[in-house]
């Protein structure tokens, strides 16, 4: 009977081994090279790893270039005195915004009456010498004049109109209205303007203040145009090109924000210290809320070609080398292999990276496009099993 019941014991448990055999067959199996690994399908979901072939693409080299955003010089003016003077008043404050022809400061000084004068009287000087050379010509006429009076009278003319012609380019130069001074009427006081519209830069000056022609009073600058003044080295210049186009970014604005330009002008000549060359890009589009000035980290795009690409996701770094995954078998149940290749990285673009296997791959391979470094740590964790 003890016989009997451990024979009907032992035929009873051999339906639970076998019904086990396919639990022990999901186990890992061992990978047949150090560069291969099984993952399943469970894994592959849970870690969202997804298989495509190649991209091409077309590619750019970049130079890194770094610089400030900087307006043409016709855009920027320094307001000085044509004349030493006293400052009556101010009328801007930094920031502001004014027009062209605007009244930023007023001087006054004794000279400026003076010159006033000079014009004045030799204008009227030269009214005189006028009606004497006239006077000289009817008496040579008549025969009973000298011809040295003549010439006399003709060159003091001559000599009198030109000094009224430079006084009054003088006044105007002063800013005075020679056709108001003509009237009789002498300015006590002269106002500086400004020839350009823009944003006041800076303000240098007080009331009360004697300042010189040689100082800078006030500052303006029209941002209508601005552009990038980037600084090239010297071992990337021969790729520069005009009509590149540019990426860049300006330096502690708070933001990632790209903007974009275009190369116009390469420099002919090096910076002797820093071993540069300036370049010079339009923005595109033009921009307003960028500030002269404003340093930027640029990327000038100096070539492009069609390359196979791959997204950033799917390679991973090891022992100085890049690798991408290349699935070489799927089971009926999702099990899949993972072969580990190395890659030659290229120039990246948008999330995507330029590759070139160092070993033939056609391009309708199927490689691990996200997930790589899950599928890497795997591979880690075999290595080390075997260690």
């Amino acid at each position: 009977m003890l016989i009997g019941a451990a024979l009907v014991a032992t035929g009873c448990s051999s339906p639970k081994s076998e019904a086990a055999l396919p639990e022990a067959a999901e186990a890992p199996a061992p990978a047949a090279s150090p560069d291969e690994v099984q993952i399943s399908a469970a894994q592959q979901q849970a870690a969202g790893i997804e298989t495509g072939s190649f991209q091409w693409q077309n590619m750019t080299t970049e130079v890194q270039a770094n610089g400030s955003i900087e307006v043409p010089p016709q855009n920027r003016v320094s307001i000085s005195a044509m004349m030493g003077g006293y400052v009556l008043s101010v009328s801007t404050l930094p920031g502001q915004s004014v027009r062209a022809g605007a009244a930023v400061a007023v001087l006054r000084h004794p000279d400026y009456l003076k010159l006033q004068q000079d014009y004045l009287q030799s204008r009227a000087r030269v009214t005189f010498l006028k009606e004497e050379l006239a006077r000289q010509q009817v008496l040579d006429a008549e025969d009973v004049g000298a011809k040295r009076k003549l010439q006399q009278a003709r060159a003091d003319y001559a000599s009198e109109q030109a000094a009224e012609r430079a006084l009054a380019a003088q006044v105007k130069l002063l800013g005075l209205s020679v056709a108001r001074l003509n009237t009789g009427y002498i300015a006590s006081s002269v106002s500086l303007t400004t020839p350009i519209g823009g944003t006041v830069k800076a303000v240098n000056i007080n009331p009360g203040q004697y300042v010189n022609p040689q100082d800078v009073l006030v500052e303006i600058v029209n941002r209508d145009d601005l552009h990038l003044e980037l600084k090239v080295f010297e071992k990337d210049v021969a790729k520069v090109r005009v009509g590149q186009p540019i990426l860049f970014t300006v330096q502690n604005r708070g933001t990632n924000e790209e903007f974009k330009a275009r190369v116009f002008l390469v420099g002919k000549a090096f910076d002797d210290d820093a071993r540069t060359v300036s370049v010079h890009a339009h923005l595109e589009p033009e921009r307003t809320d960028l500030l002269p000035g404003q340093f930027v980290a640029a990327r000038i795009q100096t070539a492009g070609a069609r390359q196979r690409t791959l997204p950033e996701d799917a390679l991973v770094q090891a022992g100085g080398f890049s690798y991408a995954f290349v699935r070489t078998n799927q089971s009926a149940n999702g099990r899949a292999t993972f072969r580990r290749v190395k890659v030659r990285t290229g120039p990246s673009l948008a999330n995507a990276v330029a590759v070139t296997p160092l070993e033939p791959i056609p391009d309708t391979t199927q490689l691990v496009r996200h997930g790589a470094y899950f599928i890497s740590a795997e591979m880690g964790k075999g290595q080390g099993g075997d260690e």
